[in-house]
C-alpha cells in the first residue's frame, strides 16, 4: 500500500507550479527508490533468496507483486539510472524553458515518472494481464518522452514507428501467453513451467523471445532503436538505452528460468543471434556521423554481448555444466549493470556536447577538449569502459564471458567446440571494432581543432549536469576495482534461479578477480602519482601552447584533419558486402576543365531498417486503399454488413468456425 502513495502523488506533477515541478518529481522518485530499493537489497542479499509477495487491493481487484532476486537485481539497476537521468535532466532541459510551455514540461516529467513506475511493475508482476498492461504503459510513457521535440516532423515519425513496433512485440507476447493459458489454464509466467514440461520448449520460447527481443534490440528486431535514441532528449536516451531495453533482457531470462528441455538448442540459437547482433551493431556504429546514433548502434552491440552470455548460460543448462551456467549468466547479467552505467554516461556526455554546440554531427565538431575538458574526460572514461579496457567495469563482465567460452571448449562434441571457438573470435572482433569506433567518436569530437565555425556555449554544462556523470564514473570504477562486491549477489541469484551450486565456480573466480583488482588498483594509484609528479614538475615552468597537429609544420586548415568518412573509409570498403554504404559524390568528368566544388560522404544503409520501411510503406498504402471504403453512402455500409454476415454463414456452414 505504501507504493500507492507515489502513484497518486505523481498526478499532481501535472498541476504543480513550474518553479517546484522538477523538485516535486525528484521527491517522488526518491520516495519510490527508497520504497523499492531496500526490499530489493534485502531479497538479493539474503541466503535463501525466497520470493516476497505484496498484494495491492483496488476497485478493480487485487494485484500481486512478486519480488525475487532476479527482479530485485533489475530494480536496483533501474532505480540508479532513472535517478541519474532525472538529476541530469534539470540542466539539460533549461534552454527549453523559453520555447516549451509549462504543460509540455509537466507532461514530460509525468511521463518520466510513469516510465519508472511501469518498469518496476514489469519487473514484479507475474500475472499475464497485469504484466501486459505494465508493458503497454512502458511503451506509451516512453513514446511520450520521445515526443518532447514533436514539432520536428522526423521526431514525430520516429515516435510513431517506435510505438508501432512496440505493439508488434506486445501482440507476440499476448499470443504466447494465450497459448500457455490454453494448455495450463494460467495466463502468465506461473503457467510456463507446466507448459514447458508438457511440450517442446523451443517454439514457444522463441515466440516469447521475439516479443522481448523487439524491446531489447536484437537484430532483426532493432530497427526502432537507432532512430528513437537520437530523437529523444539525452537523459531519456540514457534511461532508454541504460535500462528500458533491459526489460526485454529481463523477460528473456525470466522465461529461461522456466525452460524444462531443449536448453542446449535454445542456447545455440540465442548465441548465434547475439553474435550477429553484436557484430552488426558495432559495424553500423563505426559508420555513423551522428554522435547519438553512433551510441545507439553501440547499444545494439552490447545487447549482443549480453545475449552471448545468456546463450552460453542456456547451453550450460542443456549440458548440465554449472560452470557455463554461472559464467555465462553471470557475465551477461553483470554486463546489464555495466552497460547501464557507461552507456548512460556516454549519452549524458553527448547531450552536453549537443547543448553546447547545438549539433550532433561529428563532422562539424572537433577540438572540444579545450572548451569542455570535463565532458571530454568523462566521455573518454565511458569510451574506455565500453571498450572493456581495464581497470573499468566493462572488462570484468566480458572477461567472465570469455572464461565461460574457453571452459566450453572442453567438450566431446566437435560442433560445440567449434561454436565456442567461433564465438570467441567474434567477441574478440567486436571488442576490436568497438575500440576502433570509439577512437573515432572520441578523437573526432574532442581532439584536433574545430572543423566548422559553430557557436560554442562554454557555460552550457552546469554543475547539475556534471554531478550525475561523476557519480556514474565512480560506480564504473568501483565495479572494475571491486567486482566481487557486485558479482557475489549475482552469482547467488543465478544459483537459486537455475538450481545450480555456484561455489565451485565462485571460489577460483574470487582468486582470479582479486589479482585483476589488485593490478587495477596499482594502475590507478600509479596514474594518480604520475599526474601529481607531472603537476609538480610543470608548475614552476611556463607552458607554451601551439596549434594542434603542428608536428614540424602547421596544417593549412582544419579541413585537413580526418573526417568521420575518411576515418572509416577503409573499414567501409572492407565491410561493403554487408553494410552497403552509399557514397554521395558527383564524379568529375573529362569535360569539367574547371570543376566546381565537390563533397564526398558515405551514408550507411541499415539493411533491416530499409525492409522495415518497405513493410510500413505497404501497410500505409493498404490502409489508404481500405479508407476508400468510407464513402459516406449508407447503402454501401449496409452492403458491407450484408457481405460480412454472408461470409460468417458460409464459414459456419463449411464448419470452419
Amino acid at each position: 500500500m505504501a507504493l500507492l502513495a507515489p502513484v497518486i502523488l505523481s498526478f499532481f506533477i501535472l498541476v504543480m507550479p513550474s518553479g517546484i515541478r522538477y523538485y516535486y518529481t525528484v521527491a517522488i522518485t526518491i520516495l519510490v527508490i527508497i520504497l523499492t530499493s531496500w526490499p530489493s537489497m534485502t531479497v538479493l542479499m539474503q541466503p535463501l533468496n525466497l520470493p516476497v509477495s505484496f498484494v495491492a487491493g483496488g476497485p478493480l481487484g487485487s494485484i500481486t507483486f512478486t519480488l525475487d532476486n532476479l527482479s530485485a537485481f533489475f530494480i536496483l539497476v533501474t532505480n540508479f539510472t532513472v535517478f541519474t537521468g532525472l538529476l541530469y535532466s534539470n540542466g539539460y532541459l533549461a534552454p527549453y524553458r523559453t520555447s516549451k510551455t509549462p504543460a509540455q514540461f509537466a507532461l514530460h516529467y509525468f511521463s518520466y515518472t510513469w516510465l519508472h513506475f511501469s518498469m518496476l511493475c514489469v519487473l514484479t508482476l507475474r500475472d499475464g494481464t497485469a504484466f501486459l498492461i505494465a508493458w503497454e504503459l512502458m511503451a506509451v510513457s516512453s513514446f511520450m518522452l520521445i515526443l518532447f521535440d514533436a514539432q520536428k516532423r522526423s521526431t514525430l515519425k520516429t515516435a510513431v514507428n517506435y510505438l508501432i513496433q512496440m505493439h508488434v512485440g506486445l501482440v507476440l507476447l499476448i499470443i504466447a501467453f494465450l497459448l500457455v493459458e490454453a494448455d495450463t489454464g494460467k495466463f502468465g509466467f506461473d503457467g510456463l513451467q507446466l507448459f514447458f514440461s508438457r511440450h517442446p520448449n523451443t517454439p514457444i520460447f522463441f515466440l516469447f523471445f521475439a516479443g522481448f527481443a523487439i524491446k531489447a534490440g536484437f537484430i532483426p528486431f532493432h530497427t526502432w532503436l537507432p532512430e528513437a535514441h537520437p530523437a529523444a532528449p539525452s537523459h531519456v536516451s540514457g534511461v532508454m538505452s541504460g535500462v528500458m531495453i533491459k526489460m526485454g533482457i529481463f523477460g528473456i531470462v525470466r522465461v529461461l528460468t522456466c525452460v524444462q528441455s531443449d536448453a542446449y538448442l535454445i542456447g545455440i540459437i540465442i548465441m548465434i543471434i547475439a553474435t550477429l547482433t553484436g557484430l552488426y551493431g558495432i559495424m553500423m556504429s563505426i559508420m555513423q556521423t551522428d554522435l547519438k546514433k553512433l551510441l545507439a548502434y553501440s547499444t545494439i552491440e552490447n545487447i549482443g554481448i549480453i545475449g552471448i552470455g545468456l546463450g552460453l548460460g542456456a547451453i550450460g543448462l542443456g549440458l548440465n555444466r554449472p560452470a557455463l551456467v554461472i559464467l555465462g549468466f553471470g557475465g551477461g547479467l553483470l554486463h546489464v549493470l555495466n552497460h547501464s552505467l557507461f552507456k548512460s554516461l556516454l549519452f549524458y556526455s553527448a547531450g552536453s556536447v549537443y547543448k553546447a554546440t547545438h549539433t550532433r554531427d561529428i563532422a562539424r565538431l572537433g577540438g572540444l577538449i579545450h572548451k569542455m575538458p570535463r565532458t571530454a574526460g568523462l566521455f573518454l572514461f565511458g569510451s574506455a569502459a565500453i571498450c572493456a579496457l581495464p581497470p573499468l567495469n566493462g572488462f570484468i563482465s566480458e572477461i567472465l564471458i570469455y572464461y565461460g567460452l574457453f571452459a566450453g571448449l572442453q567438450a566431446t562434441s566437435v560442433f560445440q567446440t567449434m561454436s565456442m571457438l567461433m564465438t570467441i573470435l567474434a567477441l574478440a572482433l567486436i571488442g576490436g571494432l568497438a575500440l576502433f569506433g570509439f577512437s573515432k567518436a572520441t578523437g573526432l569530437t574532442f581532439l584536433g581543432t574545430q572543423r566548422t565555425n559553430i557557436h560554442m556555449d562554454e557555460n552550457a554544462v552546469t554543475p547539475a549536469m556534471l554531478f550525475p556523470k561523476l557519480f556514474i564514473a565512480a560506480m564504473i570504477l568501483l565495479v572494475g576495482l571491486s567486482p566481487m562486491l557486485f558479482l557475489s549477489p549475482i552469482m547467488g541469484m543465478i544459483g537459486s534461479q537455475f538450481h545450480v551450486n555456484p561455489l565451485p565456480v565462485v571460489v577460483p573466480l574470487i582468486h582470479a578477480l582479486s589479482k585483476i583488482s589488485l593490478v587495477g588498483i596499482i594502475l590507478v594509484i600509479t596514474a594518480i602519482a604520475l599526474m601529481m609528479v607531472r603537476k609538480h614538475v610543470v608548475k614552476p615552468k611556463e607552458i607554451v601552447y601551439g596549434p594542434t597537429w603542428g608536428c614540424g609544420y602547421t596544417a593549412g586548415t582544419a579541413r585537413q584533419q580526418y573526417t568521420p568518412g575518411s576515418f572509416s573509409a577503409n573499414f567501409a570498403e572492407l565491410a561493403d558486402p554487408l553494410l552497403h554504404a552509399n557514397p554521395e559524390y558527383r564524379q568529375i568528368s573529362e569535360e569539367d576543365i574547371f570543376p566546381g566544388k565537390r563533397s564526398f560522404s558515405l551514408r550507411p544503409v541499415d539493411f533491416f531498417s530499409s525492409w522495415t520501411k518497405k513493410i510500413l510503406d505497404y501497410a500505409m498504402l493498404a490502409l489508404k486503399n481500405i479508407a476508400r471504403l468510407q464513402t459516406g453512402n449508407i447503402q454501401h455500409y449496409i452492403l458491407y454488413a450484408f457481405v460480412f454476415m454472408l461470409l460468417i454463414f458460409t464459414l459456419l456452414y463449411m464448419k470452419l468456425l
